[in-house]
């Protein structure tokens, strides 16, 4: 083992002696990495690629615009003034913001619809910036690099069938415990920025009290609804809910540039952001009652009543309060020039019974009762069906129950598959996303007056609450402007 140790060092200092030291933009001090700043620059354009491959740009110019300003004026004060920093508000209603090595900073509308003032925007760029800038996506990189060579090297000279996972866990105790050092950092980092700008960095303390919020909200929703909670990993995840060294970063910050009138400027953001999409996107679709309905793809689908209807982002799935009885709905494409019924033989190898033709108003299709063999379900009978959207794509229908019998059920199942049609006139004010709207709170408001009108469904009002800093218990204040949602 010894021998192992002397091998590892070595190399490291090999590595060092061709790499050398650089020195870090932001402390002035030096930083052992094994990319250099060329190199930095390439793989944030590739990593940009790989980002815009999984979400969209959200298309709003205007807002977009806005976002890259701010970015904008935020890197001209930077400690890395030479780099291009390039701003995107991603179609997406995660809650979240991330920035690439080179200077590529993201932000998604679902952070964006929780943000309540210009400053919070700010801080959240800044922060994201000060990332860069201190080039921690570079120095995570440079450590697992080397947590990666110490694993080949163990499990080339131990011979040992452990090492690879030795090796592994050493590799994560290297890099892991400096996510809370970097986070602080771009808090840091970020603070200043804004200050320097002419913004309160305490607004920080905001953005991270709305995200909390939110995170204990989601764990009494995920009891309720039977399912785990999402655990919020994005931007501030690592700060505790009283974050005292953070808060001290803040107060320095401000005490830096205490001769600026450090603003807040709400009037400005809720310009900005009103008319915004709230939860999914038009590309996504949208849930409403029992139907779902789909404007890109100009079609509407009812299920069952009272089942629970999820919208992911490849399929709707909807199911009954114990879950034993599922819907699925995707898409898929078509790839040989076949009539629906012969797609169904080829896939299931000619095991198709109590097979029917599927005619609805607007499209054409096959469905019959399969053995499938799913991922998730397992094996066991299933109604599925292929209605053609296109020549060159289809509705893809899987309906199944753990129940013994399906024949009990398959009525819901053929009523749903039957519903698929084209979207009417009628339809399409319904198919249109949710989106916020700023109002001014008139004398007697409630929050629960707000969620009647939100349509938000279940906790409505919590909802509307967390949209504004207010959550579990405020209440909008006379002569301010809140967010509803339309």
């Amino acid at each position: 083992m010894n021998t192992v140790v002397r091998q590892f060092f070595t190399f490291l200092f090999l590595i060092f002696l061709v790499h050398g030291c650089a020195i870090n933009p932001v402390t002035g001090e030096q930083d052992f990495v094994l990319i250099s700043e060329d190199e930095e620059l390439e793989i944030g354009r590739e990593q940009h690629k790989s980002v815009m491959g999984h979400y969209k740009a959200y298309q709003h110019e205007e807002l977009q615009n806005y976002v890259t300003q701010l970015g904008e004026e935020l890197a001209d004060i930077s400690h890395r003034k030479e780099i291009i920093f390039h701003f995107t508000v991603l179609d997406s209603q995660e809650v979240n913001a991330f920035a690439l090595p080179g200077g590529y900073i993201y932000i998604t509308r679902g952070l964006l619809s929780h943000l309540n003032n210009e400053a919070q925007l700010v801080g959240v760029i800044g922060h994201e910036i000060g990332h860069v800038t201190a080039r921690h996506g570079v120095k995570q990189q440079s450590k697992a690099t080397v947590a990666q060579i110490l694993t080949t090297i163990l499990g080339a000279t131990t011979g040992n069938r452990h090492a690879s996972d030795i090796g592994q866990l050493l590799g994560m105790t290297i890099i892991t415990g400096y996510g809370r050092a970097h986070e602080l950092e771009a808090d840091r980092i970020g603070a200043e920025y804004m200050a320097h700008l002419g913004y309160d960095p305490e607004e920080l303390l905001g953005v991270i009290g709305v995200l909390k919020a939110q995170e204990e909200f989601d764990k009494e929703l995920a009891k309720e609804e039977d399912r785990e909670p999402r655990y919020y990993h994005g931007i501030f995840a690592t700060h505790p809910d009283n974050d005292k060294r953070l808060q001290e970063l803040i107060k320095a910050a401000g005490a830096k540039y205490k001769g600026k009138d450090l603003k807040a400027n709400q009037q400005e953001f809720f310009k900005r952001i009103d008319g915004l999409i709230i939860g999914p996107g038009e590309h996504e679709g949208v849930v409403r009652g029992r139907y779902f309905y789909h404007k890109e793809l100009d079609f509407k689908i009812s299920f069952p009543p009272k089942w629970k209807i999820e919208n992911h982002p490849h399929y709707i799935r909807a199911f009954t309060p114990n879950k034993k009885i599922v819907i699925q709905v995707g898409m898929r494409d078509l790839n040989r020039k076949v009539g629906p019924k012969e797609f169904i033989k080829r896939k299931f190898k000619d095991e198709c019974k109590q097979g029917r033709v599927i005619k609805t108003e607007d499209f054409e299709g096959y469905t019959c009762i399969v053995e499938l063999d799913h991922p998730e379900w397992g094996e066991r009978p299933a109604r599925y069906a292929i209605i053609y959207r296109t020549p060159k794509d289809a509705f893809e229908i899987m309906a199944t129950t753990e129940e013994s019998d399906l024949k009990y059920f398959d009525g819901h199942f053929l009523s749903t598959i039957n519903s698929v049609r084209k979207l009417k006139k009628a339809d399409l004010k319904e198919a249109e996303p949710k989106r916020i709207k700023i109002i001014k709170v008139e004398k007697g408001d409630t929050f629960a007056k707000y969620a009647h009108i939100s349509n938000l469904g279940n906790r409505a009002e919590d909802k509307i609450r967390i949209l504004n800093n207010a959550y579990p218990k405020g209440e909008p204040t006379p002569g301010t402007y809140v967010k509803i949602v339309q």
